[in-house]
């Protein structure tokens, strides 16, 4: 009879703001705090430029499931765009393809051009993106010279403060809807300056509920993990974090029980609409449910 094969790591539970620093991927991060962790699984949340810093939620066992939550959410960055220099990246790290005048440039005709990026605006994801093309991501076919069709998708930028003015640099605050590509944001607000203009430097301080206040560098994390597991773990926000936003429901065993077998259960004085955080009697996170046109409440992300 075959042997099992034993499963490795820790079987952690939570999400840690990781401060990633630039010239590391997404990735490369993750695995680097998932061994610290000695973690048995692991996942970040959308991948951050290699070249930007900031905020990357991990989230670990599973707090993995609700993952998606965070995808989909806000995003909240600063950011310096350099004038007069386009690149084939759209940041700092690509050749220059375009070279214009910013002299002539005031700060009234920027504020004038950003303020026509507010609100919803139809935006062309990048080459340089981690975007499928057939199966294929596109900073790959970008790498090979290959240049493909990509479909506009709708974004929204909720707020861009222009920090600072320096001639040729624009300092930005920045919050937006998720699939919003700051280096295109660069490019085609360059291309509305008659200038060009290019990401180069890029910081996230805030994805969904989150904020930048808590993060922790790799660094940090390694001095900590010197001291033993139960440090690092003490790190670790709670799984209904990602969900804090949402209204909440409590409900007594017996409701508990069917919705954990997957119904719908009637919820007394349960909001009507929309999605909800789900307890226990014992006031332990259950996951999250959806409201139904019929007022119950269904199943949509459960812990085991």
């Amino acid at each position: 009879m075959a042997r099992r094969s034993k499963i490795k790591g820790r079987n952690v539970k939570g999400i840690l703001l990781l401060d990633k620093p630039p010239g590391l991927t997404s990735n490369d991060a993750l695995q680097k705090v998932k061994s610290l962790y000695r973690a048995r699984k692991a996942g970040h949340t959308g991948s951050l430029d290699k070249a930007a810093s900031g905020l990357l939620p991990l989230c670990f066992g599973e707090a993995t499931k609700f993952s998606g939550f965070l995808l989909n959410a806000d995003k909240h960055y600063r950011t310096i765009f350099q004038l007069g220099i386009q690149t084939s990246t759209g940041d700092a790290e690509g050749d220059i393809v375009f070279r214009g005048e910013t002299g002539k440039l005031t700060r009234k005709r920027v504020e004038a051009v950003l303020a026509t990026f507010l609100g919803t605006v139809v935006q062309v994801p990048p080459m340089f993106s981690a975007l499928k093309h057939k199966g294929q991501r596109l900073y790959k076919l970008a790498h090979q010279g290959l240049e493909v069709e990509r479909e506009p998708r709708e974004i929204t930028i909720h707020s861009m403060d222009l920090l600072d003015y320096r001639g040729d640099e624009l300092e930005l605050d920045i919050r937006c809807s998720k699939g919003t590509y700051i280096r295109t944001l660069a490019e085609d607000i360059g291309k509305e300056l008659g200038c060009g203009a290019h990401v180069k430097a890029l910081r996230r301080i805030g994805v969904g509920p989150y904020s930048d206040e808590n993060m922790l560098t790799v660094p940090e994390l390694e001095g900590i993990a010197e001291t033993g597991m139960q440090g690092l773990d003490e790190l670790l926000l709670g799984i209904d974090s990602v969900v804090q936003d949402m209204p909440c429901v409590n409900l007594v065993d017996s409701v508990a029980y069917y919705l954990c077998q997957g119904q719908p259960v009637t919820v007394p004085r349960a909001p009507t609409r929309g999605m909800l955080r789900i307890y226990g009697e014992d006031g332990r996170f259950l996951g999250v449910g959806e409201v139904l046109a019929d007022g119950r409440v269904a199943p949509k992300r459960l812990l085991a």
